[in-house]
């Protein structure tokens, strides 16, 4: 079998909205800077209202006729794939994924990060779908699962009101679906003063309150503090246990996370942002993190995902991916034992939007999703739902 071409493909249509995606924005490390502290706050669109959308799907062709589908994928490291990696790989073996994985880390000595590992990741889960396409097997299988079926998931509640009486309802909403564990969003940061701290311990406790004392609460800060707001909102709600906080400071700086691990006892989960095992073992070699978030669609895609499963092991610390999307993540955890990855991130507003070409809607149940069944990843663009279609060259 070989590659015969590495292909975008630009799916457009037309959209009923459901629900809107953001009904608050989250803390921005930009909002230091008091011209950015409204950054995407407009208003979203309307229940009912119909809007355009775009998504781009990567496509993996052989000249046997089989085809691996990754997406969707973000814009620059689209163009990576198509100006860099698709000349390199076209006439290779698509089974031979370590490899293509192996060269193409060696070939460009600037890609262990960034948006060219981002391209990496999304090439290497679409070789995996084809993979199981051609054995007539679904990845979790070719990963060595099943170990966990169904895989528990966690409520990821970005963008939803921070309002406290919706916010009260919303988690208890939740809590009744079955979710185990939810995640919630801060909205402040430094730049916000005192007031800003004050709603941000007044959001973790009206979340408590509203779920009891046996869920599981993550709180995310997305980058956006430094260390002495992080010590002191970390001591402020460290009463109402939090199970993680999420990304106080950007990962690279792990003396902060450090002081920030010890300073206030709550457990720290970080990694988003990471790239390949070997970032991930210094992160874990530094002791600075409780919990690792690598994302297959970034970190370098399933193939790294699964040794990065096994680095975390290694340290007794498990692996949370993600959930920049929903596919490649689930693989991997329902071939993991619970106790390496305990459970995936579910966007509760945004999966709707990512996977709204797709046929289906992969969703937990009672707090837990199932992996499809179906050969490969289980990613297929649902042709009536597109209206143009489009390669991108």
């Amino acid at each position: 079998m070989k590659i015969a071409d590495v292909v975008l493909v630009e799916v457009e249509g037309e959209f009923e909205v459901e629900k809107p995606v953001n009904e608050e924005r989250i803390a921005q490390p930009l909002d230091i800077y008091p011209e950015f502290g409204e950054l995407g706050a407009g208003a979203p669109p309307r229940p009912g209202q119909k809007v355009p959308h775009k998504d781009v799907y990567l496509e993996v062709r052989t000249e046997e006729g089989v085809t691996g589908v990754f997406g969707p994928v973000d814009g620059p490291h689209a163009m990576i794939l198509r100006s860099e990696m698709r000349e390199f790989v076209v006439g290779r073996d698509p089974l031979a994924i370590e490899k293509l994985w192996d060269m193409l880390l060696r070939r460009n000595r600037h890609g262990r990060g960034g948006y060219y590992m981002m391209a990496l990741s999304a090439l290497d889960c679409a070789l995996w779908d084809l993979k199981g396409k051609a054995l007539g097997q679904p990845v979790y299988r070719l990963l060595g699962g099943p170990v966990q079926d169904p895989v528990p998931a966690y409520a990821s509640m970005l963008g939803f009101s921070l309002e406290p009486e919706k916010l009260a309802a919303r988690a208890r909403e939740y809590k009744s679906k079955g979710y185990q564990a939810q995640k919630w969003f801060f909205r402040y940061g430094p730049g916000d003063g005192g007031e800003g701290a004050g709603r941000n311990v007044q959001m973790v406790s009206v979340v408590r309150e509203a779920v009891g004392e046996d869920a599981a609460l993550m709180f995310d800060a997305f980058n956006s503090w430094d260390v002495p707001y992080a010590v002191e909102i970390g001591r402020r709600i460290a009463r109402f246990r939090p199970a993680w906080l999420e990304e106080p400071v950007p990962v690279d700086r792990t003396n902060a996370l450090r002081t920030i691990r010890e300073r206030t006892g709550i457990p720290i989960a970080t990694g988003e942002h990471l790239y390949t095992r070997w970032q991930v073992r210094d992160l874990l070699e530094a002791r600075c993190a409780d919990v690792i978030q690598a994302d297959p669609d970034w970190c370098g895609g399933i193939s790294e995902l699964v040794k990065i499963a096994a680095v975390c092991s290694a340290y007794d610390v498990p692996l949370c991916p993600h959930g920049h999307s929903l596919h490649a993540a689930l693989h991997v955890a329902a071939a993991c034992p619970r106790t390496v990855l305990p459970q995936v991130e579910f966007l509760v507003l945004h999966q709707k939007r990512k996977q709204r070409f797709m046929k289906g809607y992969l969703e937990p149940q009672v707090g837990a999703i199932r992996p499809p069944e179906a050969p490969g990843l289980g990613i297929e663009v649902d042709p009536e739902k597109v209206s143009a279609r489009r390669e991108i060259e």
